[in-house]
């Protein structure tokens, strides 16, 4: 017999356990035993038969809840036991809300208390109402790609394509009233991180843990920030391999391209984004690792996360949008799916933990990867590295000729995707080297140095 989440003791009643109360009532019941010390020794206590009385009028009163209070005597000491039932509405002890966490009664507070209220009144995060932004604040772009994606997909009926943007987002259950729910300005808004902190993705390179190389920073809303992600590893920040089949050259990258979208996407949709931090991707020589700021669902093990198990998201709308728009499956096979990915390219299959509220993938680079990276007379990277600055110049040649050119016309030349030099001409303007003058449409780009 020992203290757990459902089981406390106490050897005096004070009023401050009410609080005890409280956490129990929304952990899923338990019982306080009030005359036993903190080994679980029976000392009794001397107010029984008052304490039979006045806790059930105190919970009653204070919190709001019916317990259930007998007396029995161990080794001829009178003991007090309090039963707490669950509730499945939220438990307050004069205006804050506790929960059970081991054997300690924990005060809720910011995104843990958001998440808490919303579970027990049926909502997710995601499906929150968001006030103060509406269907006009949203991104043309974003709107225009889903419709093209989903098309591809055919996952959404062609008439709701063509529907308004107001028309789709109601068809898509992303508004509530005259409100946008959250879900909708992640999927939707070009600058999502203006109303959640953090609703970015963070890349970088590392030597070590503590020595950082270089970094990126890929915002936008969720469907430009999973593919400009990838886009950016690939092009940036992944080496591959070079040998030879024959006369035929060969490229290996350390992660395969469609277990790292995979781990991606599962970070984007599943994470916590009541939480601060943003998804992070750390690419040190021998390994890469993705940082999601995120849970398993309640009860989930590890090793079921891992194995067949059925879609349960943290963020349901988003991954309904992602579904629709076929970038992911709605079985639960994503996680599954990134080590087919690994074992079909005979890569190492990835490493995952959970704890602390974070999900990590960490994706561990092949000893022969690795061999042949060292033993390649060229590497990708390299390469990578000077066509990046071959394209640059290109760019900068084609704008000075045409200041006015469109993005359109500028990947059609270059041959590279809309979002490929959408990443460019932020890079650039970052950098200080180019800027627009002008409105999107009729203004031109300025050259300020080669």
């Amino acid at each position: 017999m020992k203290e757990d989440h459902r089981t406390e003791w106490k050897e005096r009643w004070r009023d401050d356990f009410l609080k005890i109360f409280c956490g129990l009532a929304n952990s899923g019941g338990g019982r306080l035993v009030i005359g036993r010390d903190n080994s679980g020794n029976a000392k009794g206590v001397k107010d029984a038969a008052r304490l039979l009385v006045d806790l059930p009028n105190k919970a009653r009163d204070v919190l709001g809840i019916i317990v259930q209070v007998k007396s029995r005597t161990v080794r001829g000491k009178e003991i007090v036991e309090v039963d707490v039932p669950a509730y499945p509405c939220p438990i307050s002890c004069q205006g804050e809300y506790y929960v059970r966490s081991g054997s300690t009664t924990q005060l809720l507070k910011g995104a843990a208390l958001d998440r808490f209220l919303l579970h027990c009144y049926g909502r997710t995060w995601d499906a929150a109402p968001l006030p103060g932004v509406g269907p006009r604040q949203l991104s043309r772009s974003a709107f225009t790609r889903f419709r093209k994606l989903a098309r591809q997909s055919r996952r959404v009926e062609s008439a709701v394509l063509r529907e308004s943007d107001k028309a789709l987002l109601e068809k898509l259950d992303l508004t509530e009233g005259r409100y946008l729910k959250r879900a909708a300005v992640l999927l939707f808004h070009a600058e999502p991180e203006k109303f959640f902190t953090g609703a970015f993705v963070k890349t970088g390179f590392f030597r070590s843990p503590s020595d950082l190389v270089y970094h990126d920073e890929i915002r936008g809303d969720l469907f430009t920030q999973a593919a400009m992600a990838v886009e950016v590893l690939l092009a940036k920040y992944l080496k591959a391999a070079i040998s030879y089949r024959g006369i035929d050259r060969v490229e290996s990258l350390p992660v395969p391209e469609e277990a790292l979208r995979e781990a991606l996407l599962n970070a984007l949709i599943h994470r916590d984004y009541a939480t601060t931090a943003p998804v992070q991707i750390r690419i040190y020589p021998d390994r890469l690792q993705i940082w999601n700021p995120g849970r398993l669902p309640e009860g989930w093990t590890l090793k079921k996360f891992l194995g067949p198990h059925a879609s349960q998201p943290h963020n349901p709308l988003l991954a309904g949008a992602f579904f629709r728009a076929g970038e992911i499956e709605a079985w639960g096979r994503g996680v599954q799916r990134v080590f087919e990915a690994c074992r079909q390219a005979g890569a190492p299959a990835p490493e995952v933990e959970c704890e602390g509220g974070e999900v990590r993938f960490e994706f561990p680079f092949a000893p022969s990867y690795l061999q042949a990276l060292a033993a390649s007379p060229e590497t990708s990277g390299k390469t990578r590295g000077k066509t990046r600055e071959k394209t640059r110049e290109k760019i900068l040649g084609l704008l000075a000729a045409e200041p006015g050119i469109s993005m359109a016309s500028l990947a059609s030349q270059l041959g590279l995707s809309a979002k490929g030099i959408e990443w460019q001409m932020r890079r650039l303007t970052a950098d200080g080297i180019v800027r627009r003058v002008g409105p999107a449409k009729g203004g031109h780009w300025q050259v300020l140095e080669t």
